[in-house]
């Protein structure tokens, strides 16, 4: 019996996420690196999101479109 891994972003992952993004933005004695951390994997996680989301994101990368002829 073969396993299939789950598409998609794991809920307890981005949950975890944002609770830390919460916790961390609350916290006075938080330095901005430590804020800046957070945001930096809520970005991160938005950006897989958006990938997951539109099976043709990167597709077009490297293509000609752009130039005129």
């Amino acid at each position: 019996m073969s396993s299939k891994k789950a598409k998609g972003i794991n809920p307890e992952l981005e949950n975890a996420i944002n609770k830390l993004m919460k916790e961390v933005m609350a916290d006075t004695t938080a330095t901005i690196t430590d804020k800046m951390r957070v945001l930096d994997r809520a970005l991160k996680l938005e950006q897989l999101k958006m990938k997951d989301a539109d099976s043709e994101w990167g597709s077009g990368f490297g293509l000609d479109d752009d130039e005129e002829k």
